[in-house]
């Protein structure tokens, strides 16, 4: 188990979380398994960037992301040197620090169509 901290944000979490996320899985599974219910329009399949998080401590020990990725990731609010889709993060053995941007480009949500 790998220690994740997600720091507070007013809508998902307003007084942060920490808890020990499963190796292996993505962080996205592992946020929404411990009650962290981040947005995941395209269902985690790697076609939107609602799930953009920024890893503020241990980016360095991640796996690269790969070029669709980073070509999504071209188009998410907020985007950060070590933003990244919380879908296709995959949790290993150092602790992370997140944060979820506060907004994302989610036009179901927003009610567009």
């Amino acid at each position: 188990m790998t220690q994740i901290i997600v720091l507070p944000h007013l809508e998902l979490c307003p007084d942060g979380a920490v808890f020990e996320a499963r190796k292996g899985e993505s962080l996205c599974q592992n946020l929404l398994e411990n009650g962290v219910a981040i947005e995941h329009a395209c269902e985690m399949s790697c076609a939107c960037t609602t799930c953009h998080v920024v890893v503020r401590e241990g980016f360095d020990a991640l796996e690269p992301s790969d070029e669709v990725e980073d070509d999504l990731l071209d188009k998410a609010w907020g985007l950060e040197p070590h933003s990244r889709l919380s879908c296709q993060l995959i949790i290993g053995d150092t602790p992370l620090t997140v944060d979820i941007p506060r907004y994302s480009i989610n036009m179901t949500k927003e009610g567009k169509r």
